[in-house]
């Protein structure tokens, strides 16, 4: 939906949610990054090698020439954004890489290990919230949706580790929720840090929950 050509005539509608994407994109590369990782969600964990390829095709719009793999949904998304924003002078994206669905919380911690650079280095992690928010949901309702999404909207918005990390990967599944593994691979990789968070969108349109969120590292003057 964050797509308009996918979207069509419900696309204004995400206007606002776009919008923050844009400045959240920008923001990373406003921060001194050298390279960015960008992480989706999918089926398994893995790293995609360059040349890549964005596709939406599965949805309806032309496959694009090439012979590269097309990345997967979310990465595809996050290539998509970063293309939107026209940021003039981004970081280099160093790495594209997933983390599986079901993966336990020790895999996330095992991948945040792996991701960083001995160089300043960005992460953009994709993922939204529940899919069941409302009769209108793709999963249809559950009340455990809107709490689950207060309390990961409420983390995101304070960088608290702790609560990120401690998200029910079953729950998660029940919820039909993308961006519990995502976010536990940041919350990982902020280990040891201390954050300035900033929420710029949290809302659930047809539905689903998405949250855009900036975490900037606060440095130790001396």
């Amino acid at each position: 939906m964050i797509v308009p050509e996918i979207a069509g005539g419900a696309a204004p509608e995400l206007d606002p949610l776009r919008a923050a994407c844009d400045t959240a994109v920008r923001r990373l590369a406003a921060s001194g990054a050298r390279s960015l990782v960008v992480l989706g969600s999918y089926t398994s964990t893995m790293d995609y090698s360059f040349p890549v390829r964005v596709s939406f095709s599965r949805w309806g719009l032309p496959e694009p020439p090439g012979e590269p793999p097309s990345l997967p949904l979310s990465l595809s998304v996050g290539a998509w954004l970063i293309n939107r924003a026209f940021v003039p002078v981004p970081p280099v994206i160093r790495r594209f890489a997933t983390i599986a669905e079901s993966a336990p919380v020790e895999e996330c911690a095992a991948l945040a290990d792996d991701l960083g650079s001995d160089e300043p280095w960005a992460l953009l992690a994709l993922g939204d919230g529940s899919a069941r928010r409302g009769t209108g949901a793709p999963g249809y309702d559950d009340p455990r949706a809107v709490p689950y999404d207060e309390s990961v909207e409420q983390a995101l918005a304070t960088a608290d580790l702790d609560v990120l990390r401690g998200l029910d990967p079953v729950l998660a599944a029940e919820l039909m929720v993308a961006g519990r593994a995502p976010w536990q691979v940041l919350a990982a990789a902020a280990a040891g840090g201390t954050w300035r968070a900033r929420l710029d969108y949290a809302a659930a349109p047809y539905g689903v929950a998405y949250f855009v969120a900036s975490w900037e590292r606060e440095w130790e003057r001396a």
